[in-house]
């Protein structure tokens, strides 16, 4: 199932939405229609995750986003995507997700700023957010941990380093 996202309009693009989609894997129980977060607890095969996890991934490759998506997606996790940090903005006011995985390098508002936004809103402060980055320098870890990143995640990632990131994170309160 796919239901679309309708951001608010990015400062100065006129009225232009961003893209942001939320997919979400099939299950044999939806969620009711005011997306509140799932109160059973749902045992997954891919993960050692106990719960489905809300997941954003923010990046302007879609590429990156598709796989993602695949990866958290066949682990029974629900994720929302988004292409820019405006788009990421307006998924986290509607959707609440647990968990965010943030690219560093994107247009207008760029992966720090995208971090540092979310971090500054209290209700959000204790989401984790992970930088998903190809930039893995010391620097760069640090300065993600500044803007108050979890952790730091270097493209290319391996399924199996994405599922470990969201066990080591992820926490739904049951």
């Amino acid at each position: 199932m796919r239901t679309e996202a309708q951001p608010a309009p990015r400062p100065g693009a006129a009225g232009a939405a961003a893209a942001a989609t939320t997919r979400r894997p099939p299950r044999a129980q939806s969620r009711p229609p005011h997306h509140r977060r799932p109160t059973g607890r749902q045992q997954l095969t891919a993960s050692t995750t106990p719960q489905s996890v809300r997941i954003l991934v923010i990046d302007d490759s879609a590429t990156i986003r598709r796989s993602a998506e695949l990866f958290l997606g066949e682990a029974g996790h629900e994720v929302l995507l988004a292409d820019d940090g405006f788009a990421a903005l307006a998924v986290i006011a509607e959707h609440s997700p647990d968990l965010i995985f943030c690219d560093i390098t994107m247009p207008r508002l760029d992966g720090y700023q995208t971090c540092a936004l979310i971090k500054s809103n209290p209700r959000y402060q204790a989401t984790p957010v992970v930088m998903l980055t190809a930039k893995d320098s010391l620097f760069d870890r640090t300065r993600g941990r500044l803007c108050g990143a979890s952790e730091h995640l270097t493209k290319p990632f391996s399924r199996e380093a994405l599922l470990a990131c969201v066990d080591a994170l992820a926490s739904v309160p049951a």
